[in-house]
């Protein structure tokens, strides 16, 4: 329930950040929940890998390099889903730390 819960509030970030953040667009609530869930299964995946291989630079960069890998990841959310786009390289960086903050702070709460 706990993860439900989760992957609600963070599909609200999502679409929250495609109404106010010009350059992202989301079809609609359900759309942004299944992005949520789809960036949430990769992350754990992919992002896991990336984040172990990248060890000495996310060290060097005092865990900025885990924004890249972030909006990397969100990137190849947005390829997967014809209702969801981002424009631009600035765009993904921005919503990719709004997202990663968000996603830290539900894990904390749930």
């Amino acid at each position: 329930m706990d993860l439900l819960l989760h992957f609600l509030l963070l599909g609200a970030v999502i679409f929250m950040l495609a109404e106010t953040m010009p350059g992202m667009r989301v079809d609609g609530f359900g759309t942004a929940f299944l992005v949520a869930v789809v960036y949430g299964l990769i992350n754990v995946t992919l992002g896991t890998v990336l984040k172990i291989f990248s060890i000495p630079f996310i060290v060097i960069s005092i865990g900025f390099f885990l924004f890249i890998i972030n909006a990397f990841l969100l990137w190849i959310t947005d390829e997967l889903f014809e209702g969801f786009e981002i424009r631009d390289a600035g765009t993904t960086f921005i919503a990719a730390v709004i997202i990663t903050l968000s996603d830290t702070a539900l894990g904390w709460i749930f």
